[in-house]
């Protein structure tokens, strides 16, 4: 699957079952239909990247009450769907003890057709389940959620089950993609991104939504914020140039003297103008430069350093980690993972 020679938008289609809970569901449509989307409309980046149609597909087209009793209501119907490039079968309310054999026989002949047909297939947690009655796991390494590793083990004992993994991408090309744990659905979300549209946009729509470990607060998926370009035109020109020379050396003085007006008149109208005091805005744009070094080269950190702008790696060290909240290293290590498409994530 390359995303970059491919254009048309991927149509994804999401499996409704009568045992589907609607969280991953609905959570997977909002974040599929964000792509090249959210990320321009926050910072004003502009981002061209393969879109995603993601549908929600089901044996019928009137809307039905979900296991927890939330109505799942489908764009269309199995035999209306076409060829899909995904399919994804999410989480179901699945008893321990429960016997499987001879559900969702519609539906599982459905699937096993798009699989013929050359789509990637996909299950969030217990939606593995639906994956091996429909014989698609059979001989293939796969994960689930934990509890349900007896009805794996009484019923589908071909099936290779890893429950102790998150994601567990297998099969010839990977077209057999299982996430273990309700929560996985996220994980998959960033892994098919990173896959059909970039690595770099599984990134940016990880940052939008705030996906990924959290445990180190909200300051390392932020960026900085879109700013509008000034329309009086001294403060404009300084935001034209500094657009191309913040790594420079002395860029405030540079534009207070590009500006033509009084160091403290430029620097009153400028934070007027953008909310930045122009030394942070300086900051921010070469620390947004760093984070996208980090995310997509194996520069050393000081070497990033030189690249934003900055002469003393060890200041720029922590500039960052005030910035970010965490070191040039563990924002790397964080987002290269993300942008890992393909590789098992255990």
């Amino acid at each position: 699957m390359n995303a970059s020679r491919d254009t048309a938008p991927a149509r994804i289609c999401l499996l409704a079952l009568p045992e589907t809970t609607p969280t991953s569901v609905y959570g997977l449509h909002e974040i599929f239909s964000s792509v090249g989307v959210a990320w321009q409309e926050m910072t004003g980046e502009e981002v061209d990247v393969r879109r995603l149609k993601t549908r929600i597909v089901a044996r019928q087209a009137a809307p039905f009450p979900s296991s927890l009793g939330v109505p799942i209501a489908p764009h269309e119907r199995l035999e209306d769907t076409g060829r899909a490039d995904v399919v994804i079968v999410t989480d179901l309310t699945l008893a321990a003890e429960e016997n499987p054999r001879g559900k969702w026989n519609a539906e599982a002949a459905w699937a096993r057709d798009q699989f013929r047909q050359g789509a990637t297939i996909c299950s969030v947690c217990t939606g593995s389940v639906f994956l091996a009655e429909a014989g698609l796991l059979d001989g293939v390494e796969a994960t689930s959620h934990w509890g349900v590793t007896s009805i794996f083990a009484a019923h589908y004992p071909q099936v290779k089950l890893h429950p102790e993994r998150i994601l567990c991408p297998a099969g010839p090309e990977h077209r057999i993609v299982t996430g273990g744990g309700a929560s996985t659905w996220t994980d998959l979300a960033l892994y098919l991104i990173a896959r059909f549209c970039g690595a770099a946009e599984a990134v940016r729509i990880a940052k939008v939504f705030v996906l990924g470990d959290r445990s180190e607060g909200q300051l390392p998926f932020a960026a900085m914020g879109k700013v509008p370009a000034h329309s009086g035109a001294a403060i404009g020109r300084c935001q034209e140039w500094l657009a191309d020379h913040y790594t420079e050396a002395n860029p405030v003085a540079r534009m207070a003297a590009l500006s033509g007006l009084p160091e403290r008149t430029f620097k009153r109208r400028f934070k007027a103008a953008t909310g930045y005091a122009p030394i942070d805005y300086v900051q921010a744009l070469r620390i947004e430069e760093a984070k996208q070094l980090l995310e997509t080269t194996a520069e050393p950190t000081d070497m990033i350093a030189h690249l934003a702008g900055y002469d003393d790696p060890a200041f720029f060290r922590r500039l960052f980690k005030r910035i970010t909240g965490v070191t040039p290293a563990r924002y790397r290590q964080r987002y290269r993972y993300i942008g890992m498409a393909g590789e098992a994530r255990i």
